[in-house]
């Protein structure tokens, strides 16, 4: 329990409460703690690059209409 850092900055980016089980090994989350916690961008059609609000430092992707719920996009 409790909140995941950028490894880069210490940037507050997502709670433990937002974290779900996925298949891949790559911890998933359902939301950010805030809305500046991380920045997305368009990689590639259905693929967003997702990297920390405050430095920048790259955190792995976004693939739209994957995740635990219809809705809801996982990190």
């Amino acid at each position: 329990p409790g909140i995941y850092v950028c490894a880069k900055c210490g940037h507050e980016l997502f709670s433990s409460r937002a974290k779900y089980e996925h298949s891949s090994p790559w911890p998933a989350f359902t939301d950010t703690l805030r809305g500046d916690s991380v920045a997305k961008r368009e990689e590639r059609p259905g693929a967003l690059k997702v990297t920390c609000g405050k430095c920048g430092n790259g955190l792995g992707h976004e693939f739209l209409n994957d995740g635990p719920k219809k809705g809801q996009s996982r990190f």
